[in-house]
């Protein structure tokens, strides 16, 4: 008969410290086996062989079961769907009950629930914790109930509601001797699951006090060291965002934000799960988009012949990343100059970003194409020109990714704004106007 555990489902929460579902998995009355699946419904989707983000997971993964080795016991990690895997899990161990925590995507919640099913039908208990946000979905709300679709009210109920409660860590590791004792398992490697390995020069999770205290003062300095890069950190749960809340709080309101922020879209995708596919704004889904492939591409690899908007795309291209202030610019451009879907954008920069967050990537493409909740309205224009003035002055920005830029070499640009801008104007007015 096999030993009876209670699973410890990892997903977007790849730590072992100050941790919702693995606290109450450990606290219980059964040994706890932490389990992760390498999902082929994602995977397969992947078109970059080297995708760095399954790099970072799988490194994390290793990194996790070193430490789980020096408890004795393992992480068990499976190749495969949701479905096998569980049906790999439960004849394998005898399970008792499976914790996770909540994933708010639309295909997190459908495999969920076809999840909790499949163990329900073996009588499983499934629970889930809330653990990637400070308030859940449904804790800040208006006073009739109804969810917020702009962020300044949301934001000062968040800020208002907050205390020491909703900060306080998970003791973890006061309950670390309830792992299931056994040997280490092997984790798939990258080539068993048909990738390669890319490179490694992810952020790192350490940031000095210094950078969030002058975050407000240098967030939007795309020449500088600025910002924390901890969005792909937060992605994938290798830093808690309780423990970065408390920091922001302690050291800086334009920092903690940011964190809002990202609650407040993860709410939004929760609320209005068809913003992955149509406007959150329905008239704008009528814009009459030019959609030029040609064009499309010549933004795709910097080559619009406006500097800051190249120096940005050929920092994702490169790195993965994009400054904040700069995927703003971008999208911005592509959206208004060139009359381009912004789902096109979105799609490109979920492909790219090593901080990919559908929330935030959605929300954030929904706000600059002026389409979105609480969206810049369609009538703002991003002046690529006046914000490398502002933000880039020097141009140490644009000259680190554009060597070329004072060489014959460099294209003309694409587009002339003002005429791009009356263009755009144009354009979204009649789709609005038809609502």
């Amino acid at each position: 008969m096999p030993a009876t555990v209670n699973l410890c489902w990892l997903r977007r929460d790849l730590r072992l410290l100050d941790h919702a579902a693995l606290y109450h998995a450990l606290k219980s009355e059964h040994p706890v086996v932490p389990v992760f699946v390498f999902d082929t419904v994602i995977l397969n989707d992947l078109q970059d062989k080297r995708d760095r983000r399954v790099t970072f997971i799988r490194d994390t993964l290793e990194a996790m079961q070193e430490q789980l080795a020096k408890l004795g016991g393992s992480l068990d990690v499976f190749y495969g769907t949701p479905s096998a895997a569980f049906e790999h899990y439960t004849t394998h161990y005898n399970v008792h009950t499976v914790y996770a925590n909540i994933d708010y995507e639309p295909y997190a919640r459908e495999r969920d629930a076809s999840v909790g099913k499949f163990l329900k039908d073996k009588g499983i208990d499934f629970k889930v914790f809330k653990d990637q946000v400070i308030f859940d979905t449904n804790e800040v709300l208006k006073d009739n109930g109804e969810p917020y679709t702009v962020y300044t009210p949301y934001s000062k109920k968040w800020r208002a509601k907050l205390n020491d409660f909703y900060l306080k860590p998970y003791p973890v590791e006061k309950y670390f001797r309830n792992f299931y004792k056994q040997k280490s398992k092997p984790i798939p490697s990258l080539r068993a699951m048909g990738f390669l390995a890319g490179e490694r020069d992810f952020p790192t999770v350490k940031v000095k006090d210094s950078l969030i205290e002058n975050y407000d003062k240098t967030r939007d300095l795309p020449g500088i060291h600025g910002t924390t890069h901890l969005g792909m950190h937060l992605r994938f749960g290798t830093i808690s965002v309780r423990e970065l809340a408390e920091r922001a709080n302690e050291l800086n309101q334009t920092f903690l934000g940011e964190l809002i922020w990202r609650d407040f879209f993860h709410m939004i995708l929760w609320h209005y799960p068809q913003v992955v596919e149509q406007s959150f704004r329905k008239e704008y889904d009528k814009i009459n988009w030019r959609n030029n492939e040609a064009e499309f591409k010549r933004w795709c690899e910097g080559e619009t012949g406006y500097p800051i908007v190249d120096a940005g795309m050929r920092e994702l291209n490169a790195t993965g990343f994009m400054h904040n202030r700069v995927r703003m610019i971008t999208a911005s451009f592509l959206t208004k100059h060139l009359l381009i879907d912004w789902r096109w954008g979105e799609a490109y920069f979920a492909e790219k970003l090593l901080d990919y967050d559908l929330a935030a990537n959605n929300g954030n493409w929904q706000w600059a194409a002026g389409c979105g909740c609480d969206a810049a309205p369609y009538f703002r224009v991003f002046n690529p020109s006046l914000q490398t003035e502002r933000f880039d002055p020097d141009l140490k920005y644009v000259r680190r990714w554009v060597p070329e830029l004072d060489e014959l070499t460099y294209p003309r640009p694409m587009v002339i704004h003002e005429e791009a801008r009356k263009r755009a104007l144009e354009v979204y007015k009649r789709a609005v106007a038809k609502s």
